[in-house]
């Protein structure tokens, strides 16, 4: 099974996009959802990425989450279970295979939700690491235009050396 790796450059909607689902998000969630924040390429300026809005709820206890199907469902998200992450809650909104929002659940302060955090700090302050970032994103998209599973695979050891930098840094 294939699925098609589509970067695109850096879109300026996208923080706002983002803001707007946050809203929606803290409306039907309350004070369930500890904090909101957009993650991954998209919630960094200038980075190329695939159109699809990460964002991240941090929760008190990641069971919360299973509250959370039917009134993430009523503002156009689908949970969609994952097993073989479970220490996150996964939810999707947008056309099947083309989505345009993942939201994931994690507990607040897990490693986890501060390897997000961290990652995406780390490429907004230093920019020598996102342009290796985006160059090695428009690489192994052009490389891997119908695998996606590899193209995430071949990217995970420079995440997870910035992973490793920003904690060094207290970025998370």
């Amino acid at each position: 099974m294939t699925y098609e790796v589509n970067v695109v450059e850096y879109n300026p909607e996208w923080p706002k996009q983002f803001k707007l689902d946050r809203a929606r998000i803290i409306e039907v969630l309350g004070d369930q959802a500890l904090a909101v924040e957009h993650i991954g390429s998209t919630s960094v300026a200038g980075l190329p990425a695939k159109p699809i809005l990460d964002i991240a709820v941090a929760v008190k206890d990641l069971r919360a989450a299973d509250s959370f199907v039917e009134p993430l469902q009523s503002i156009g998200y689908e949970y969609v279970p994952k097993e073989e992450f479970p220490k996150r809650r996964f939810f999707r909104k947008g056309e099947w295979r083309k989505g345009t929002h993942h939201l994931h659940v994690y507990e607040l302060a897990s490693e986890e939700w501060e390897n997000q955090l961290g990652f995406r700090n780390y490429l907004r302050n230093h920019p020598d690491a996102l342009r290796q970032y985006a160059e090695l994103k428009k690489k192994l998209a052009h490389l891997y235009p119908d695998d996606r599973i590899t193209y995430t695979n071949e990217k995970a050891p420079f995440i997870q050396s910035i992973i490793a930098l920003a904690k060094a840094e207290g970025l998370s």
